[in-house]
């Protein structure tokens, strides 16, 4: 390895759900630093999926569509000999669960006409529900892996 691995820093549970994967939604949703705005984006989001869904928390709720959002697989390019392969990696469970969230994030800020936590709340119910555009990413990175299988012996 040419350069030693960058220190992962403890991030500090949120202060309503006291969850560090909340807290890490916020990370992501926030733009130029204006963290109070990202976290009444997320708040606002969770407390629209808690009135459409009577019979969980919707900390629950998020968990479960964060699952159905993460890739197991993702393909990397590699250059062998002039050629360049796709070829398919298992994906380490903390970047599975950043990729899972940072695609919600992306699709709901490309639902447009709706404010941001209500895109960002039917982004979460789609996943929630195995639908949707993150889900949908999701099963397209994986065709992807499966269809380079065949290139799986390139792996480093």
């Amino acid at each position: 390895m040419r350069r030693r691995k960058a220190a992962t820093r403890q991030l500090t549970p949120d202060v309503k759900y006291n969850s560090e994967l909340i807290t890490k939604l916020i990370n992501t949703v926030m733009i130029s630093g204006k963290k109070s705005v990202a976290e009444k984006i997320v708040y606002g989001a969770l407390d629209i999926i808690g009135e459409q869904v009577k019979d969980m928390e919707p900390l629950e709720v998020f968990l479960q569509a964060l699952d159905n959002a993460k890739p197991r697989l993702e393909v990397k390019s590699r250059r062998v000999g002039g050629a360049t392969y796709q070829v398919p990696l298992e994906i380490p469970s903390n970047r599975q669960g950043t990729i899972g969230m940072r695609w919600m994030v992306t699709y709901s800020r490309g639902r447009k006409g709706k404010p941001m936590r209500e895109a960002l709340a039917g982004e979460i119910m789609d996943a929630f529900n195995n639908t949707g555009a993150t889900v949908k990413k999701k099963d397209d990175t994986h065709k992807m892996a499966a269809a380079n299988k065949a290139f799986a012996h390139y792996r480093w």
